[in-house]
């Protein structure tokens, strides 16, 4: 037992020794080291830069592998420390002792590897710190390159964008300029090869034009202050002789007055023309022009209180609806005057609102028949729009009565439709509506009893246009002579159309259907068929008879149309006729509806003879009317419907069998009663041999 533990105590022994050894060693060591402190401290920085060099010369993942055997070691040396003290013999401590020197041993080792760690950290750190420097540096020297591009491309642009003042001014072309420029500006042999000589040199070029230009401008100038001399000097001449031209005037009236040129009367209305309104004034300008030109039937004179034009300020005044004034009058609990009340002052803006001129323009336009008409022009100040009164005179030959067109040239029908749609019912001004509108009043068809009709007709003369809602209303000459001749033409042709359609109305009335010499040879000698009935109707009376309905859904018939009734009969067998008449006849032929009473009802709705019989009247009027007159187609139109009822009724007599005398005799000749698939009858008579025809 003794031999066994020998080797054992003797390894024990050897290992304290080595331990005091190495503590004494330690103890030297430390001894040494607390003397040369202050030499360690001195030397600090090169035993740091000696770990950096030690730092680069090592591998990092030698390290890693030294730092986890070492910490193995730990570890293991721990575990069998802890073993040790569990067995708690006397010979364990020492061994214990030398556990723990290895293991301080190896931590010596981890704080060689922290060290050289934190290091290598510190070293990668500076790295990385510096990269990012250096990169930091290389944007901001790209940020300054971008700039100074961006500056150079905004230059550049500013340079491209440069406009000279030269290039402005326009210069004569380049062939007029070697065409005209003499040779010491021109110099062409340099010029044609350079454009910017070229250009320098036209510059040139035009200085000396516009200095020479100059120079004529002053000379023109010059004699202009002496022709404005001379010419002030002539009017001084001619002011004083005013005074002795207005004594020959005066002693020259008796022979004006036995000549019959009243030529002082003309200078009067001139001189009242300055006070009207401006559309007034194109109106009296255009119309005068135009009699002096083209219409000597045509008179045109002024009429109105002069004095109470010249008062009138030139500008009208417009209606201010707000009560500013009258609010203060009413905060004066002192004040002594009179206050209007609310309903006063409404009345005075309304009156206000329907103001017209003191002066109107009249216009007679007469006819060859002896008729005149007379228009009353007005302008309303404040609608900015003319209003027309109307009064005809007929001849001493055309004093027609007809109870059924006793209306046709009264004021209120007889300019009707001068222009298609133009009834003047309504104001052509849109902004009158509004104004009637916020001042309380009615619409302005109820006014016009008072006011007269604004028809479109009557605007355009006063050169009025109601088109451009934005550009100011003013009154322009040109649209007045545009207008003037077409639009007194179209007014003697309504006179002339209304008093030749007065008369058949009254010969229609008396049962006679008055045809023209010249129209005589398109109809037979003699008809049968009479006119027993002529009467006024109405739109709706016409409307609720079942064959007229075509009529009105074609748009042949309005509510603004004139309508007549006629009885026409032939022994028992009776016609009546609706006849549509427009306010245009003749341009619009009258239109004629049949309903036939003859053993049976009979309409264009269950006959075609009854359809084609009103085709003929309706739509064949051609062969009715010559160039030079269409006045007397509505007479043209009775009289062919009269005489194709003789032929209807003639034809379907002879297609019925009946025994005994016939009712209706044959009257007229015809080849053919009926032709074709439709069975149409004979209507058209050819005036050449006598005979009725199929059309």
């Amino acid at each position: 037992m003794a031999s066994k533990d020998e080797p054992v105590k003797t390894e024990i022994k050897r290992k304290r020794t080595i331990r005091k050894e190495t503590t004494s060693v330690t103890a030297v060591g430390d001894s040494k080291r607390i003397k040369s402190d202050v030499s360690v401290k001195e030397s600090k920085s090169s035993l740091f830069y000696a770990e950096e060099e030690e730092v680069d010369n090592r591998d990092p993942l030698n390290d890693l592998a030294t730092f986890r055997k070492t910490s193995e070691e730990i570890r293991t040396a721990m575990a069998d420390i802890k073993k040790l003290k569990e067995k708690k013999g006397k010979d364990c401590s020492e061994e214990i002792e030398e556990k723990k020197i290895n293991a301080l041993l190896q931590f010596v080792v981890l704080k060689k590897l922290n060290r050289l760690a934190h290091v290598r950290c510190k070293k990668v750190r500076d790295a990385t710190s510096e990269a990012k420097q250096r990169i930091d540096q290389y944007h901001l020297q790209l940020q300054n390159l971008l700039y100074e591009t961006m500056h150079l491309e905004k230059e550049i642009t500013r340079c491209l964008e440069f406009k000279s003042k030269d290039e402005e001014i326009e210069l004569v072309s380049i062939d007029k300029f070697y065409q005209e420029a003499p040779e010491e500006i021109s110099r062409q042999e340099v010029t044609q090869s350079d454009s910017h000589q070229r250009t320098l040199a036209r510059l040139d070029w035009e200085l000396e034009q516009r200095k020479r230009l100059d120079m004529k401008l002053k000379e023109a100038k010059d004699n202009k202050e002496k022709l404005e001399q001379e010419i002030k000097t002539k009017q001084e001449y001619l002011e004083n002789l005013q005074p002795k031209l207005n004594t020959i005037l005066q002693s020259t009236k008796p022979v004006q007055e036995y000549l019959g040129m009243p030529f002082d009367q003309i200078r009067e209305q001139h001189q009242t023309a300055c006070h009207l309104p401006h559309p007034l004034y194109v109106l009296y300008m255009q119309s005068s022009a135009y009699k002096q030109a083209c219409d000597k039937h045509l008179e045109v004179r002024i009429e109105g209180d002069l004095q109470a034009a010249k008062s009138i300020k030139s500008s009208v005044t417009e209606i201010d609806d707000d009560s500013d004034s009258d609010q203060e009058e009413q905060d004066k609990p002192s004040s002594k005057r009179r206050r209007k009340t609310s309903d006063s002052r409404v009345s005075d803006r309304k009156a206000r609102a329907l103001q017209r001129h003191p002066l109107a323009v009249v216009m007679e336009i007469s006819c060859r028949d002896g008729g005149c008409l007379y228009l009353k022009f007005h302008y309303q100040m404040s609608l900015e729009i003319i209003t027309v009164e109307t009064k005809f005179q007929p001849g001493p030959d055309n004093v027609t009565s007809s109870i059924s067109g006793g209306d046709l040239l009264s004021a209120e029908s007889v300019l009707n439709d001068i222009y298609p749609g133009d009834h003047g019912n309504t104001t052509p001004n849109p902004a009158n509506q509004y104004e009637l509108r916020r001042l309380g009043l009615r619409d302005f068809a109820h006014y016009i009893p008072e006011l007269g009709r604004p028809f479109l007709w009557a605007q355009w003369l006063g050169g009025l246009q109601f088109l451009d809602h934005d550009s100011p209303l003013k009154a322009q000459s040109s649209i007045s002579s545009a207008h003037m001749q077409q639009t007194v033409k179209l007014l003697r042709r309504r006179i002339r159309s209304r008093t030749s359609l007065l008369q058949q109305l009254a010969a229609l009335e008396r049962g006679s259907v008055q045809v023209s010499r010249d129209y005589l040879p398109l109809f037979p000698a003699k008809i049968v068929a009479r006119l027993v009935s002529w009467k006024r109707s109405t739109y709706e009376d016409f409307s609720v008879l079942p064959h007229t309905r075509p009529a009105i859904t074609a748009g042949l018939a309005g509510e603004s149309d004139l309508y007549f009734t006629a009885v026409i009969e032939r022994c028992s067998a009776k016609m009546t006729v609706q006849v549509v008449l427009t306010a245009n006849y003749p341009e619009v032929v009258p239109w004629f509806v049949v309903n036939v009473h003859w053993q049976t009802d009979r309409t264009a709705l269950n006959d075609c003879h009854i359809q084609a019989m009103e085709e003929e009247v309706n739509l064949h009027y051609q062969e009715l009317m010559k160039e030079k007159s269409h006045d007397q187609i509505l007479s043209n139109q009775m009289q062919r419907l009269m005489m194709c009822f003789d032929i209807y009724l003639e034809t379907e007599a002879q297609n019925m069998e009946s025994e005994g005398p016939m009712e209706i005799s044959k009257e007229k000749v015809f080849t053919r009663v009926t032709r074709g698939p439709n069975r149409t009858k004979p209507y058209m008579f050819c005036p050449e041999v006598g005979i009725f025809t199929h059309r």
